[in-house]
């Protein structure tokens, strides 16, 4: 192992993988879906609250902007969109991202990515990066009940994976929902990442063991924890 590490969480989008835009690009067709249009401040006020919500559900998110049958249809939508983007080349690993999976398998560290993406949104990243023999699992809040900041995933899956002590995770994401929920779970390291939507003085307040530049010193950090 490296450190004291049996299970490395990892976020998705922003943190593993890059998506340039993608999901603001998906927020923007699914807002217009339900008639809130681009210029207006209503559109305004949404995309704040969808920069300051990054990594969490996108159907909470959906939630708490719209009445419920609108927040059903634009998750659906933001689904449809991102997915279609992502089919369409959108979509690239992160540098670094999976030569760390092999690293941290190789030395006995599990690894689980973790996402507020629909469980389809999430295999589609999947499929197009060809990742799903390069990690050991994948965890959508659908799977296990609550998205970010509730600890939820991370819990999943370390009972899904067999690791007991929280102690022995590490989580790293480039959101404060990231952080919130790597504490929450009680994790041993919760490391925030400056490759995605939420900035180095963002990040520093919340609760973290360290901020990382991006993904390929994650394994430097976990070294030194």
């Amino acid at each position: 192992m490296i450190g004291p590490f049996a299970l490395a969480c990892l976020d998705m989008a922003g943190t593993t993988v890059r998506d340039d835009g993608l999901v603001d690009a998906a927020f923007t067709v699914a807002l217009r879906s339900v008639g809130v249009a681009a210029g207006t401040e209503r559109f305004a006020a949404a995309q704040r609250y969808v920069l300051e919500t990054m990594g969490q559900s996108k159907a909470d998110v959906f939630a708490a902007l719209l009445e419920p049958e609108e927040a059903v249809q634009a998750t659906a939508e933001f689904a449809a969109a991102y997915e279609a983007m992502v089919a369409q080349g959108g979509a690239s690993a992160m540098p670094g991202a999976t030569e760390l999976f092999a690293e941290l398998r190789a030395n006995q560290v599990l690894v689980a990515l973790t996402t507020g993406f629909a469980p389809s949104t999430r295999d589609a990243l999947l499929r197009a990066l060809g990742w799903d023999d390069c990690i050991d699992l994948a965890l959508s809040p659908a799977d296990v009940g609550r998205g970010r900041p509730a600890p939820d995933m991370i819990l999943g899956a370390m009972d899904r994976l067999g690791v007991v002590d929280p102690a022995s995770v590490v989580v790293a994401g480039d959101t404060l929902s990231d952080l919130e929920a790597g504490t929450a779970a009680g994790a041993g390291a919760v490391i925030g990442v400056l490759s995605g939507a939420h900035d180095a003085a963002t990040l520093a307040t919340g609760p973290q063991t360290a901020i990382i530049p991006d993904i390929r010193t994650l394994v430097e950090e976990m070294r030194s924890t």
